[in-house]
């Protein structure tokens, strides 16, 4: 916006050094209207709101735990900020941060100043000033520190974890008590759930006789990814699933169950196609070295993107209330935006038995017997 300031400033300029020229009161008067629009243009083009930053705070990561509210009324919890400098461990909580004199978010802790820049935390040098750490001077200077913080998607993730080993806790204490009976409880709605995993997705694609051996980690992954994505339908949830660092960490996983159970009979369909003639298996083996990598990538991408994707489309729906500035857009849009919540829930569970599915296959075909 500073820009656009700039260039209309130019244009006045211009319309006034021509109107030296000019002895005509009405040309005079044309040049008054015409910068009162640039004006008025400016003015309007500040104000309109831009949905983009909000979209983007909603469906990032973030060092505090933002619920509701803007600037001085909005509701956030302090998360721990854990920092690795090279004077040794720092830690604050991120309510420390506060807003110096050129609004940039700074925390002094230890002798050390630190500036938070998108979400991302900077050591200053001794005698900078956080007036001068611009994107240029990040680039050229690079991280000061590790950061090991308990960010949003952190917090989640580890709520995450609590509630699926308080679950499963009480489950399979529940059956250890009780014994074959018929569940009650919260036994009584998962159990339903485990027992789809076990035989539509894993013993269908695995097998009768090695299904068991892998239906710990299927029904951890599961329930890990659904419970990750009902999480992050709550107002203020955070966009777990939709972070790419964690679907990459879980399609690790799989990559590495799977080649590592692999048998010679997968190994050898990789690096010497059985059947197919020698100058074919040259060209197929660099192609089915490549699907070891291609498959887990998939499963990462898959799931990031749809996550992702249904938080943008709501958030871009209630936007539009504040776009066009009009109550009956509010009509159209909460409804739509209500419609796609819904949906959401279907979809938290549908992404989470594609992934399981989708890695149950893989594992199949890495450990079945030779035909």
């Amino acid at each position: 916006m500073k820009n656009f300031r700039i260039a209309y400033l130019l244009i006045l300029s211009v319309f006034m050094f021509a109107s030296v020229g000019t002895k005509a009161n009405d040309e005079e008067h044309g040049v008054k209207e015409k910068v009162h629009e640039v004006v008025e243009h400016i003015e309007e083009a500040e104000e309109r709101f831009n949905p983009v930053p909000v979209i983007m705070h909603h469906v990032t990561d973030a060092h505090e735990w933002h619920l509701w509210g803007e600037g001085e009324h909005s509701v956030t919890i302090p998360l721990p900020v854990i920092l690795w400098t090279d004077k040794g461990l720092v830690t604050f909580m991120s309510s420390a941060f506060h807003h110096d004199d050129n609004g940039h978010h700074v925390v002094e802790k230890n002798g050390m100043r630190f500036v938070k820049v998108h979400e991302k935390i900077y050591q200053l040098n001794e005698g900078e000033t956080a007036a001068k750490f611009n994107e240029e001077h990040l680039i050229e200077n690079g991280f000061k520190q590790l950061d090991f913080s308990i960010t949003k998607n952190v917090a989640a993730m580890l709520i995450a974890a609590i509630l699926l080993l308080f679950i499963f806790g009480k489950m399979g204490s529940y059956y250890k008590n009780n014994g074959p009976v018929a569940p009650k409880g919260i036994a009584s709605f998962l159990e339903p759930v485990v027992v789809f995993v076990r035989d539509e997705i894993a013993l269908v694609n695995i097998g009768e006789k090695k299904h068991a051996k892998f239906l710990p980690y299927l029904l951890t992954v599961f329930f890990f990814i659904w419970i990750g994505n009902l999480l992050g339908l709550l107002p203020g949830g955070a966009n777990l699933t939709g972070n790419i660092a964690v679907t990459l960490t879980l399609s690790v996983f799989t990559m590495l169950i799977v080649n590592l159970n692999g048998n010679k009979d997968y190994w050898g369909h990789i690096f010497w196609m059985p059947g197919a003639p020698v100058p074919v298996k040259f060209i197929l083996a660099p192609i089915e070295l490549v699907g070891i990598f291609a498959k887990p990538f998939a499963l990462m991408v898959r799931l990031f993107a749809n996550i992702t994707a249904g938080h943008i489309v709501i958030l871009s729906l209630i936007s539009l209330i504040f776009i066009f500035k009009s109550v009956a857009m509010g009509a159209v849009s909460v409804p739509f935006a209500l419609f796609i919540s819904v949906l959401e829930l279907l979809v938290a569970f549908l992404q989470a038995f594609i992934f399981t599915m989708l890695s149950a296959l893989f594992i199949g075909m890495a450990v079945q017997e030779h035909h």
